[in-house]
């Protein structure tokens, strides 16, 4: 079987230790595919009776790089899914609404009901990263956030929330070859932005900055996996695999139905 790379609470991570285009078990491109098909009828299934049991919510969150493979990973691993029962959010810079809030409002105001899934394309991590690297606030402020963010998710967990907070780790050569197959794809040149070539230039505060987030952010109630990306045929296997185990693991029941339907034949 194929895992992603969890780690236990307070044990510091090094990126530099894992390999981005690592691959656990026998897996191939295309055995990937089929159990990838195979998941998505699983978590489908599942997905619609969470729905009709309207008692839990996951959460998953998608952070990486740029290039690692966010919207990649969302469009394979969530296809099929009713989209009434599914919502994906994307957190660009914040409106000057958002800007007059505490961090976290606008993130809050993104989680799933009550039998819903769940998706952040970027989070409230980004209040701890980009943040962090472009000294957007004082680092007395950012350094608070680890808690805040602890706490918060804590606070989503006691009112049935469950999280598959992902980290999607590819290496620096890997992203310099798919940022190159964007300016090459006329198709694919709407992707990059100049200022991505200054981001790139930031790789390693960026790698700083992640470490310590996947470090102080992961909790009991709320791991963090680290997932090589290197291989997006991989990366989708693993995503895939940690939904399907989730929802599985909640164990969804189809509600009771009314008895008074018991023999009622509509004319």
């Amino acid at each position: 079987m194929c895992r992603s790379i969890t780690f236990a609470p307070g044990k510091k991570v090094k990126l530099a230790d894992i390999d981005p285009a690592g691959v656990q078990g026998d897996w191939t491109k295309e055995t990937a595919a089929e159990r990838v098909k195979e998941n998505s009828l699983v978590t489908q299934g599942l997905a619609d009776i969470l729905y009709a049991e309207n008692r839990h919510a996951v959460l998953l969150v998608l952070q990486g790089m740029d290039t690692s493979g966010k919207d990649g990973a969302i469009r394979t691993v969530m296809s099929g899914i009713n989209p009434q029962s599914c919502q994906v959010t994307s957190f660009k810079v914040p409106s000057s609404e958002e800007l007059d809030h505490d961090f976290l409002w606008r993130i809050h105001h993104a989680t799933p009901r009550r039998g819903n899934i769940g998706v952040f394309n970027r989070s409230h991590y980004e209040d701890v990263l980009v943040v962090r690297v472009h000294n957007l606030v004082p680092e007395k402020e950012w350094k608070s956030r680890y808690q805040r963010i602890n706490e918060f998710e804590e606070l989503l967990v006691d009112g049935g929330v469950t999280f598959i907070k992902c980290f999607l780790h590819i290496s620096k050569d890997e992203q310099r070859k798919r940022l190159q197959a964007r300016i090459d794809d006329p198709l694919k040149r709407w992707k990059f932005a100049v200022g991505d070539i200054d981001e790139r230039k930031l790789w390693p505060k960026y790698q700083q900055a992640y470490e310590d987030a996947l470090s102080k952010c992961n909790t009991e109630l709320a791991p963090w996996h680290i997932v090589p990306s290197d291989r997006k045929w991989y990366r989708n296997l693993v995503v895939s695999e940690l939904l399907r185990k989730t929802l599985e693991k909640l164990n969804p029941k189809v509600p009771a139905a009314d008895p008074k339907l018991d023999g009622l034949v509509i004319e």
